[in-house]
């Protein structure tokens, strides 16, 4: 019986996270319709996308697995720039923007989620503050490769090379161009990114997060992070649910890198630096760890809020982190969540009678 309560309970929170995205995407694509939504909102419908699948793949790692990470916009950058570069060199054989948007985004989460797996090796090993620190260095030495990193096509392939004085060593031939040009990152990018290729990308990405949480797999990442003694002590392999966990979620984040970065004409490296980590980081916090539709809603919220405080000039990030504060020091009030739990037990109350 309790069994079966837990399921349903779990079926259901499924079901409202879904609810919730497919409902909001039907009310925007009505308000772009009828002209109800400005033209600056709209160009924030992508980003806002990116940003919620950044957040739920983070979640994953924070708050499921219990390990914090301060990196996780280099797996955001990776996805970025090898996602352009796949889409840029499959212009001719896939000239379908739909089929070839979908590729690059995949090639993004394959390269995001090899890195990942390299960078996991080491850095799983440890745990705490030290994961973090390792975790932002990877971030920086990323952002570091990508400024010196000049990446060219032409007819006989890629060419790749570094730390050169310009664009004009890379040897194309045959009408090449540069794709990837060092410290000025990519231009002429082929805008292919829509709001519905997010709201898809949104929808996988919940797919994927809340089966791998409600399987087997899920329970011993979660048995891991509650207490690894006990865990290693009934046969669970640690490191390997560690890296699973850990390597799916850098593969989400190439997925939104690449979605983010064909949004826009140019991207350079310093985008995706250690503020852009720890945006994101702010939105898993606040939408609550291990709860995706929190951090749904708390990216959607946070990207939508400074464009809304543009009335206030100068002052619009100070009124943002003032807002921003007040809303972490009311989620974390004793009196706030006991309102909470007295309407969610008040509900409950009222379903028990009507079931009766």
């Amino acid at each position: 019986m309790t069994k079966s309560r837990r399921l349903t309970k779990t079926t259901r929170s499924s079901i409202f996270t879904y609810g919730l995205v497919i409902t909001a995407y039907v009310i925007l694509q009505i308000m772009i319709l009828t002209g109800a939504l400005s033209s600056s909102m709209q160009g924030l419908l992508v980003p806002i996308c990116a940003y919620v699948v950044m957040a739920i793949s983070l979640n994953l790692t924070v708050g499921i697995l219990g390990e914090l990470s301060l990196g996780h916009a280099g797996f955001m950058s990776v996805g970025a720039f090898s996602g352009v570069v796949a889409a840029v060199g499959l212009a001719n054989a896939v000239p379908g923007a739909g089929l070839r948007l979908a590729l690059a985004m995949l090639i993004g989460a394959l390269c995001a989620a090899v890195m990942g797996f390299l960078i996991g090796i080491p850095v799983l090993r440890l745990k705490g503050d030290y994961l973090a620190i390792v975790t932002l260095a990877f971030g920086e030495i990323i952002k570091s490769i990508l400024n010196n990193l000049y990446v060219g096509i032409d007819g006989s392939g890629l060419h790749f090379g570094m730390l050169l004085t310009g664009a004009d060593q890379l040897g194309l031939q045959n009408g090449g161009k540069v794709v990837i040009g060092g410290a000025m990152g990519i231009s002429n990018i082929p805008q292919l990114s829509s709001f519905t290729a997010g709201f898809l990308l949104i929808l996988v990405t919940l797919f994927i997060v809340l089966n791998l949480i409600h399987s087997r797999s899920g329970r011993a990442i979660m048995a891991q992070r509650d207490n690894r003694i006990a865990a290693e002590s009934v046969g669970i392999n640690v490191t390997k649910y560690k890296m699973m966990a850990f390597v799916v979620s850098a593969a989400l984040a190439g997925a939104a890198g690449t979605l983010f970065a064909m949004n826009f004409s140019t991207i350079v490296a310093n985008k995706f630096d250690f503020n852009t980590s720890i945006l994101i980081l702010v939105f898993v916090v606040l939408g609550g760890l291990g709860n995706m539709w929190g951090s749904i809603l708390s990216a959607a919220a946070l990207t939508i809020l400074p464009e809304l405080l543009r009335k206030f000039s100068n002052y619009r990030m100070l009124v943002y982190a003032i807002v921003l504060i007040l809303v972490m020091l009311a989620t974390n009030s004793p009196s706030v969540r006991l309102f909470f739990m007295r309407l969610r037990g008040r509900k409950k109350a009222e379903e028990g009678a009507k079931n009766e």
